[in-house]
């Protein structure tokens, strides 16, 4: 039955990401919303709930957040985004990856139109998402349940449809960039760049009020209109016409290029966007002198540049953003403490002055750097495998490279990319620092910035370890998961009074609070042990392999 169109056979292709993303988003739903009885057990613990959640508003409106929806919504409507990075991926490899593979050309070689196919493959995607809400939306409603929450069955599905539209556009979003480029890895990395610009223009209405207008051109912001778990809140017809519009919008337009262009072109920019064409010299005609192609490590650095440049734009610019809020809340912090005995307790015990405090702020702020990165790593870990499964390594080896050489020279090109991620975003929050005059320790800073760099090297060793053993769509697959997993047991694990020896089996676990302590020096030696070995291993299995098995 499967293979009997190309809808059921693409959406057979997700059985595992429905599984996956779904019950974890909706697992740690379920867990934030049956831990927070146990966090309002007294009338000061309530208290003090609602005022750090003003403190921190930048995150989300903080609408009643002593009840278990409003506490979920506020904490976790925002961090629950990273399942946005699965039809980011999957959107943009769905007809580019084809072509890239030149399996596109078979498949349309079937009695099947061109416009007929892609909307399959649109619609699979879309099932899937809608699968993952509706799983989503069953499990918040459980976990409400089983707490007595004030919303029922209805608002807990429709906080699932919620998700699934706002990660849906992303998805739109990517399709039709990648009808503007010819690699799919270019298009992923151009789209997680927005991804990372519109939740910072959707934040920026709630650090600086009169910038609402501004906000409003992020699609988050409509998705945040929307709070089914608060009933008193309620939903916004009006934003979820607006997501459903642009997912149909974005998706109807790109599927309309993609079925007006050639098969492996790209879609012509207007002649005001183009760049002036040059005729080539005969002596260039052939990129034989071309800088990439004088290693496997320089291919692999040009390669990977493109994407690099979107991702660190992204994480550089998100981190500079962190620290504006971190000043911004320092600005109103003297207030909110004056008027609340229980946050002077807690920033009288922090003590250590000004650079303490904003260490200790922009420390609930800088927790998302690293998991942004190793979303990163994952995207470079896909590369590396969808080379070997669409018939580019045995290019390579062909020539007088040795599979080691290959494997380490790949691995290095991605090292750099994230080295250089890191030292750019220490750099953006150098300069943020400077100029919106926050103080904060120097070594600190940089400790907290550059041990992002261990984890994103671990999470593509561990790809790379993967690939040797499977498909690329599953690889990817696990990895993400992977990410999701240790997403839930750091941010969830803590508050459900986990033993630290569970929380040790998340990698973000080692990260630390640099920003307050310093650079962990034994954990993040560790997390490098670990990503040599498992890079060791991943060297070990691609020279004794039979390729693309």
């Amino acid at each position: 039955m499967w293979f009997t169109s190309v809808y059921l056979k693409t959406l057979r292709d997700f059985r595992i990401a429905i599984l996956g993303w779904g019950a974890g988003i909706g697992l740690l739903i379920y867990a934030v919303l049956i831990a927070v009885p146990s966090l309002v057990t007294t009338a000061q613990a309530r208290a003090y709930l609602i005022e750090t959640a003003v403190l921190f508003k930048w995150i989300a409106e903080p609408i009643q957040v002593a009840t278990p929806g409003g506490y979920a919504t506020w904490k976790y409507g925002f961090t629950i985004l990273v399942m946005a990075l699965w039809p980011l991926l999957v959107a943009s490899r769905m007809l580019r990856g084809e072509e890239e593979r030149g399996t596109l050309d078979v498949l349309l070689a079937v009695p099947r139109g061109r416009a007929r196919v892609a909307l399959e493959k649109v619609a699979a995607m879309w099932t899937a998402l809608l699968a993952m809400g509706l799983i989503i939306g069953l499990l918040a409603f459980a976990g409400g349940a089983s707490v007595h929450a004030n919303f029922g069955l209805g608002g807990g599905l429709i906080f699932g449809l919620n998700l699934a539209l706002i990660c849906g556009v992303f998805g739109s979003i990517a399709l039709l960039i990648a009808q503007f480029t010819r690699e799919r890895s270019v298009a992923a990395g151009m789209t997680g760049g927005l991804l990372l610009l519109c939740i910072v223009l959707d934040m920026l209405h709630r650090v600086f009020p009169s910038t609402e207008w501004l906000s409003r051109l992020s699609p988050i912001y409509y998705y945040n209109l929307s709070k089914p778990l608060i009933p008193s809140y309620g939903v916004n017809p009006g934003a979820l016409l607006v997501l459903v519009a642009l997912n149909v919008g974005l998706s109807g337009a790109a599927l309309g290029l993609f079925v007006r262009r050639d098969v492996g072109d790209v879609v012509a920019l207007p002649g005001w966007l183009r760049l002036p064409e040059r005729a080539p010299q005969p002596a260039r005609a052939l990129p034989v002198n071309a800088w990439s192609l004088r290693s496997v490590y320089t291919r692999g650095l040009a390669t990977v540049a493109l994407p690099t440049l979107w991702w660190t734009v992204g994480i550089a610019g998100f981190a500079g953003w962190m620290v504006v809020i971190a000043k911004q809340t320092e600005n109103i912090l003297p207030g909110l403490i004056a008027g609340s005995p229980l946050l002077k307790g807690i920033f009288t015990k922090v003590g250590g002055g000004a650079a303490t405090t904003n260490a200790t702020l922009l420390s609930f702020l800088f927790v998302l750097m690293p998991l942004v990165l190793m979303a990163f790593a994952v995207t470079q870990a896909s590369r590396w495998a969808s080379d070997e499964e669409n018939g580019r390594q045995e290019l390579v080896l062909a020539t007088p490279q040795t599979r080691l050489t290959v494997v380490l020279a790949r691995f290095g090109a991605v090292a750099t990319a994230t080295v250089l991620i890191g030292v750019v975003t220490l750099a953006a929050t150098a300069l943020a620092t400077a100029i919106t005059g926050l103080k904060l320790d120097g070594g600190h800073l940089a400790a907290a910035t550059l041990s992002i760099i261990p984890l994103g090297l671990l999470i593509a060793a561990l790809g790379y370890l993967l690939a040797g053993w499977l498909r690329t769509a599953v690889d990817t697959g696990l990895l993400s998961f992977l990410l999701v997993l240790w997403f839930f047991i750091t941010f969830v694990g803590p508050e459900l009074n986990w033993p630290a020896g569970v929380l040790r089996l998340s990698a973000l676990y080692y990260y630390g609070t640099p920003l307050l302590n310093g650079l962990p020096v034994g954990d993040t030696l560790a997390v490098l042990v670990v990503a040599a070995a498992a890079l060791a291993l991943a060297a070990a299995r691609f020279v004794r392999k039979d390729i693309a098995r």
